[in-house]
């Protein structure tokens, strides 16, 4: 006899869900659910109640991008924040650098400056380099008193200035004596890397990559050397027809090389296959001499500066055209430093000295020398900074490596800018002080014609 089957009972809808729980509900099932659990009316709007449910489980879960400890951590690992939250960051960074002000300054050369470099990791600390080929270390945070190194004074410029990213109690820098070399702040050379041995060439910039442990520097003939940090030189060929004004190497591809000239070309290198001057990636011609050429801090993007009103920016997917051009007037003097935009070392922002320009296309009387801000992206002016106390020509502009403090150059005077708090300003002044003939200098003659100085405050070291 077969056995009897038992009576089918009906599934109570409570049953019929947990069932359904077992496996993948589609959205279909989940807004039928949504309409029984919530009692919606049958001829509710479907796009209205699917939306609320999709709603309602997006907020039980943590949108990746709207924690910015993970999007921060994300981007320590390096990945790419997401572009809102860079975009909001920045917007809150462009309302506070309204606010800056001068809260420290020093005139400590007899010369006007024409370097500038921060310390890597001391966003209190950089270093300044003069034409008489004076050098000031100085922590403007401190009551230390600030290292100063005597130069040849005429005839000594520092074209270039980098820290050793190896060891930074050390600078590399280039000059007009002649040299490339190694430094310390004690006043010692470590190492000669280049010397021209005639006063109708020098060295006009220089470049150091900490992974390919590499020196790069170029000359007023045109001529750009490679060396390792040994001093051993890997290669050495003309590379431009002219002076090579700027040398700089991809911070994140340091094979990747630029080299600005007064040729009116920005060329593009690859540092394994330089060959001679035929040899380049990309060559980009502008429309007058190039004062600089520098790679973003993330190495898309290349910021070039030319001797009259215009600033470029290329990207390294495509080197055809320029991305954004920016109309603006920083034309070349003989006796002012060469102006030079940079990049903010976190946002997307271009800092540049305004030398106003009455045949500039949109000059306007008494325009004010500015620091002028730009989005790299859109190429529109954000912000500009101005002290009528101080309100010459500024040619070199350098954020430091936390972007929160600014750093320029201003003839003799460096100008030190943040944030100003409580509406007090902390000022304190380097000045020279009294003339002492022969101090630090390496040639009796020089010596005689050239003017010396103590400064005030300072340890003063021969180099």
């Amino acid at each position: 006899m077969a056995p009897r089957k038992r009576p089918e009972t009906q599934k109570t809808p409570e049953v019929a869900l947990r069932l359904k729980g077992k496996r993948s509900r589609s959205p279909q099932e989940l807004e039928q659910e949504a309409k029984k659990l919530f009692g919606k009316d049958p001829g509710s709007n479907r796009r209205n109640d699917s939306g609320c449910l999709w709603a309602g489980l997006a907020s039980s879960q943590d949108p990746p991008h709207n924690n910015i400890i993970r999007v921060l951590h994300q981007q320590k690992l390096g990945k790419a924040a997401c572009p809102t939250l860079q975009q909001s960051l920045q917007q809150t960074f462009l309302h506070s650098l309204a606010s800056y002000r001068i809260f420290q300054k020093a005139a400590p050369f007899d010369r006007r400056a024409t370097s500038l470099a921060w310390h890597p990791t001391h966003p209190s600390t950089l270093a300044v380099g003069s034409k008489g080929g004076d050098i000031l270390l100085w922590n403007f945070n401190t009551m230390d008193k600030p290292t100063f190194i005597k130069g040849i004074g005429a005839g000594g410029s520092i074209t270039g200035l980098k820290f050793n990213p190896l060891n930074t109690n050390q600078f590399f820098t280039s000059s007009m004596e002649g040299t490339t070399r190694l430094q310390d702040f004690k006043g010692n050379t470590l190492r000669v890397f280049t010397s021209s041995g005639t006063c109708n060439f020098w060295f006009c910039s220089l470049d150091v990559s900490a992974r390919s442990r590499v020196v790069v520097t170029g000359d007023n003939a045109g001529q750009v050397i490679l060396l390792n940090m040994d001093g051993k030189e890997l290669w050495n060929f003309r590379l431009h027809k002219k002076k090579v004004t700027h040398v700089s190497l991809n911070p994140c591809c340091d094979w990747l090389m630029a080299t600005a000239s007064v040729d009116q070309t920005v060329k593009i290198w690859d540092l394994r296959q330089v060959r001679g001057k035929s040899s380049f990636l990309s060559s980009l011609l502008h429309r007058h001499p190039v004062n600089s050429a520098c790679f973003s801090p993330d190495g898309a993007r290349l910021l070039t500066t030319d001797q009259n009103s215009e600033i470029r920016v290329y990207s390294t997917s495509q080197w055809d055209c320029p991305v954004g051009l920016i109309s603006h007037p920083h034309r070349h003097f003989q006796h002012l430093t060469p102006i030079k935009a940079t990049w903010h070392p976190r946002y997307n922002l271009i800092a540049v000295g305004r030398y106003p320009d009455p045949n500039f296309r949109s000059s306007t009387p008494h325009e004010l020398r500015t620091i002028d801000v730009f989005d790299g992206s859109s190429g529109k002016m954000m912000c500009q900074l101005y002290d009528p106390e101080y309100s010459g020509i500024i040619s070199l502009n350098e954020f430091n490596p936390m972007g929160d403090t600014l750093a320029s150059v201003m003839g003799y005077h460096i100008l030190i800018w943040n944030q100003e708090e409580g509406g007090t300003q902390k000022q304190e002044t380097l000045t020279k002080v009294s003339a002492k003939p022969g101090l630090g200098a390496r040639d009796g003659n020089r010596s005689c014609e050239k003017r010396q100085l103590s400064i005030k405050g300072l340890k003063v070291f021969k180099s």
